[in-house]
């Protein structure tokens, strides 16, 4: 009994040892998305979305984060919410906002909050949005904002967060007209209840790609509709529309991760007179 108690022990230590060193690990994903926009442009609209930081355990500094990023052409930065639940991390924050302000998005840097946000009394969360607000990054509370690309409409839309009941759909989308619907919320859940919301690409998080994906994430079933239709992670479509979930920066509970890998990813939105060069040209 007793050599198996420090067989375990010894199992059990080099288990967490690895999987503590799986949050070290980034994966950065890039993806090329169908032509989105009828523009001049000769290179694709590059988006760079992060999700999930959970600074209260997060393996990767500003400084690495900036240094794996800065030779990306980034032209539009998407924060996917779960920033932080505790007041004394707020400060936390600043720094890896003042990096991603160095990489420099042509169209500006966007964020909606998540469900550990909201963990945060009002004081307090009024602080974390004050931060990200004076380190220039737009806060879409189920609100829109429209940017123009060659004079061709993108409209960036903010859904509050799905399960904590934020989110007022018809809100986010009031006053939209032609153009490209980029949708940014935390719980993609909420793609189940928006079948009469147009739109043309959604990024999310939420899920850390189930962070313990050992032998599945059977710790998820609670959190929505989603994970029984096995959609935790990546690149999914619902009734033809088309969304992505991010496995997330940083981790909750415990700092591991057993399946799964911190993401930072790069959706390219090309443009259509680019995929017909490019076609003519092949």
């Amino acid at each position: 009994m007793y050599l198996f108690l420090i067989t375990l022990t010894i199992l059990l230590t080099v288990v967490g040892i690895r999987a503590y060193q799986n949050t070290k690990h980034v994966v950065i994903n890039t993806l090329d998305l169908d032509p989105a926009f009828d523009t001049r442009q000769e290179a694709p609209l590059q988006i760079l979305h992060l999700s999930d930081l959970h600074l209260e355990n997060i393996s990767i500094s500003p400084q690495q984060l900036y240094e794996k990023l800065k030779d990306e052409p980034i032209d539009l930065i998407a924060l996917t919410g779960d920033f932080l639940d505790r007041k004394r991390t707020i400060p936390k924050l600043e720094p890896y906002l003042q990096k991603l302000n160095l990489l420099e998005p042509a169209y500006g840097m966007y964020a909606v909050f998540g469900n550990h946000d909201y963990v945060l009394n009002k004081e307090s969360f009024q602080d974390l949005r004050e931060v990200l607000e004076a380190n220039n990054c737009i806060v879409l509370q189920n609100e829109n904002k429209t940017i123009f690309l060659d004079e061709q409409p993108l409209h960036i839309i903010g859904i509050d967060d799905y399960g904590t009941g934020h989110s007022e759909l018809s809100r986010s989308f009031n006053g939209l007209g032609d153009g490209y619907r980029l949708v940014l919320t935390h719980d993609p859940n909420v793609v189940l209840e928006m079948e009469d919301y147009a739109y043309d690409y959604l990024l999310s998080g939420h899920f850390h790609g189930g962070q313990i994906l050992y032998p599945k994430a059977f710790h998820l079933v609670k959190m929505g509709k989603l994970v029984r239709m096995n959609m935790i992670k990546g690149l999914h479509q619902h009734k033809g529309k088309t969304f992505y979930i991010s496995e997330g920066l940083g981790q909750t509970g415990l700092n591991i991760r057993i399946g799964s890998r911190p993401e930072i990813t790069i959706h390219r939105l090309q443009s259509a007179v680019e995929a017909i060069q490019e076609k003519v040209v092949g």
